[in-house]
């Protein structure tokens, strides 16, 4: 069956349609970051209008947290998103189905054990890019908890000398990028100093490393899953992830570290396959 899957960031939305895992066509619009909520449907619902009738189901991914269909921004330096705003039945009304939607991160981190690196296992998912977020999947569901905001582990507070902040406020894309004062213009421009030897930008990153291992020290000391797959544009960088490998190597668990496999599409292929299963599950209450 296809699905029409939705990606919302705070750079870009991504429409795609996707089968078994494989997406079969996509459509990208810049997000309209001062539009507002209304705005940001409307854009979906227009890049989606010449694709009517070719899917039976619809799900959306998106950078906050979902509880109960309402959107809620859970670091609006990423996307200002309406307190409250109902998410899931705005974009219902516009497309004309059921739309099931859920955090960016938590989809890509679904789609990856779906049908990428983490198949099949209890898993942690951890994308370190410009932020920082992830989830869990135990026993083949994805963790949410009781108020469907679980298991966003970028936002987990890190102690420190002033008291505790977001782990990706300390180690993120943004945070690298931050520490250069001037010397680079982005995190690109700091793993390419530190390729040329500059000594500050390696002090830079390996302080990231330190940190975002620490996230997922935390994920194997509270649930010691099988594996842990690492994603996003900074995780996967060939030298951050042999870095986080490396300091996972010692410790008495058994945790795989993995890349992910699904690069950008796995928003949308995690949020496709939440979706059919959503509509598995309520078709078979009716």
């Amino acid at each position: 069956m296809t699905a029409l899957a939705i990606d919302i960031g705070g750079t870009k939305i991504l429409v795609a349609l996707v089968r078994d895992g494989v997406v079969l066509e996509r459509r990208q619009v810049a997000t309209p970051r001062d539009g507002g909520g209304d705005a940001w449907c409307a854009a979906i619902a227009d890049a989606a209008a010449g694709w009517r009738g070719q899917y039976s189901s619809a799900g959306a991914a998106v950078t906050g947290g979902i509880r109960d269909g309402r959107w809620y921004a859970l670091n609006p330096e990423t996307l200002p998103a309406p307190a409250g705003f109902p998410l899931e039945a705005t974009l219902s009304d516009m497309l004309g189905l059921p739309v099931h939607c859920t955090n960016d991160a938590q989809a890509a981190g679904w789609g990856e054990y779906r049908r990428g690196a983490g198949q099949g296992r209890d898993m942690g998912f951890v994308t370190i890019s410009t932020g920082i977020g992830g989830g869990l999947v135990l026993g083949g569901k994805l963790v949410s908890g009781i108020s469907g905001l679980g298991g966003h582990v970028g936002l987990m507070p890190l102690a420190t000398v002033d008291g505790s902040t977001a782990i990706e406020n300390l180690c993120s894309g943004r945070w690298i990028a931050k520490q250069a004062e001037g010397r680079a213009d982005d995190a690109r421009g700091v793993f390419a100093a530190a390729a040329t030897g500059a000594d500050w930008a390696r002090e830079i990153i390996d302080l990231s490393m330190d940190r975002a291992a620490l996230v997922l020290r935390t994920l194997q000391w509270l649930v010691d899953p099988a594996v842990i797959v690492v994603g996003g544009g900074i995780g996967l960088v060939p030298s951050y992830f042999a870095g986080l490998q490396q300091r996972l190597a010692s410790g008495p668990h058994r945790t795989e570290l993995r890349p992910a496999l699904l690069g950008g599409d796995a928003g949308v292929i995690g949020a496709a396959e939440l979706a059919l299963a959503h509509s598995e599950t309520e078709n078979a209450h009716e």
